[in-house]
């Protein structure tokens, strides 16, 4: 089959590798129908190549067609249509059954002292094969894959993978009270979805971003936005001025280490991925270095006794927080990994009962699979209005 491999920095390629195979009689076959590529997945792409090796399969927002399930699987058959969550959880241990599948005591990466594997994500989640490819091993057939009817098109159910119940995590996180305002900084996929989330809730949403062309296309959903690069230095102040002078209730951060500033932190991440790999490890597990402009906007925005919702990711284990500030405003902060399995039920009915989240347009790009170089590299750059791209096996 062919399918997206890691080959090094800024070099993913299209391969041809064995098929997978059933390895497990609870595993399923998916054949992929599409698959996104993730605002995650550009950190492999940029600056977790010392966790990947050469010819790693990429990639964690499948869906497609059930080809064959083992002798254990009773709750799919082949012909169905399933939506792959990114976690990889089990969904019978203890952590499971506490809605955290994130952390699923199944599949925890204990070498690396992780929580559950992903697809497609290093050497800390697993190094499980992923799903940009033609063909997709499920482990947990009876309970991992979300199986979704026929009818509407991939786009309508794809982003159950990943993105809606991760901006769902975050919009739960955020805390948000029934008259509340909450402010989205980072306009991307989640960050997007978050605002559709806010705003089908009937919350007061203002999103921010420094890319014209997504902050237009907030704005054309109704969204109030603001643009960082005219308010780099005053966003906080401008806020506040909009929020009764005391800021949202809510914020969530959908940036993560690809934060806009930072130039120290941002030139120590390109070195550690220069490294050789015995060096970059440690490094990066012990001294990274995150660039958390985002987040100490997010500190500085949010109301006293106001909740931040961290759902941009961040691998950073020696950074500085600004400790003294948030307890001085009493700050409530929430994060991790998405539960993909936990939220799945809430929203699989918004998704057959119209389209209330616009999904169905979502995407900016449909691409062959054969062209994710270039997809990868327009999503890094953010080229031609790229916002959120569906590969096509």
């Amino acid at each position: 089959m062919k399918a997206v491999a890691w080959h090094g920095k800024r070099d993913v390629r299209v391969d041809t590798v064995p098929d997978p195979t059933i390895q497990e009689p609870t595993d399923a076959i998916v054949r992929i129908t599409s698959s996104g590529i993730c605002g995650s997945d550009l950190h492999l792409y940029e600056v977790l190549g010392p966790f990947l090796d050469e010819g790693d399969i990429l990639g964690h927002e499948p869906m497609g067609i059930v080809e064959e399930v083992g002798s254990e699987v009773t709750e799919l058959a082949a012909g169905d249509r399933v939506v792959v969550p990114f976690n990889i959880s089990c969904g019978t241990c203890f952590m499971c059954g506490q809605g955290l599948q994130s952390q699923c005591e199944t599949t925890q990466v204990h070498e690396h002292g992780m929580g559950a594997s992903l697809f497609g994500y290093t050497k800390l989640y697993g190094q499980v094969p992923g799903g940009q490819a033609e063909f997709l091993r499920v482990p947990f057939g009876n309970t991992l894959p979300i199986k979704v009817p026929e009818g509407p098109p991939d786009d309508r159910f794809v982003y159950l993978s990943d993105v809606l119940p991760t901006a769902w995590q975050a919009v739960e996180y955020g805390a948000i009270p029934d008259d509340g305002t909450v402010v989205v900084l980072g306009l991307g996929p989640i960050g997007d979805m978050c605002t559709r989330i806010t705003q089908q809730r009937s919350h007061r949403v203002i999103g921010v971003d420094l890319v014209p062309e997504r902050l237009e296309r907030a704005r054309s959903h109704g969204v109030e936005v603001f643009d960082l690069n005219e308010h780099d230095k005053d966003l906080a102040e401008v806020i506040r001025g909009v929020t009764d002078g005391r800021g949202p209730e809510s914020v969530i951060d959908a940036v993560g280490m690809e934060a806009h500033g930072s130039p120290v932190a941002q030139l120590a991440q390109r070195v550690t991925g220069l490294l050789p790999d015995p060096l970059a490890e440690p490094l990066m597990e012990k001294a990274g270095i995150d660039r958390l402009h985002a987040f100490h906007l997010a500190i500085d925005i949010v109301r006293r006794g106001g909740t931040i919702s961290l759902v941009g990711v961040y691998g950073g284990m020696a950074d500085p927080l600004p400790m003294l500030r948030i307890f001085d405003k009493q700050i409530q902060l929430r994060m991790g990994q998405a539960n993909v399995r936990n939220w799945t039920d809430d929203i699989l009915p918004l998704l057959q009962d119209g389209d209330p989240l616009g999904t169905d347009g979502f995407a900016t790009h449909h691409v062959p699979l054969d062209e994710a170089p270039q997809a990868y590299e327009m999503f890094q750059k953010k080229e031609d209005g790229a916002v959120k791209v569906l590969l096509k096996p």
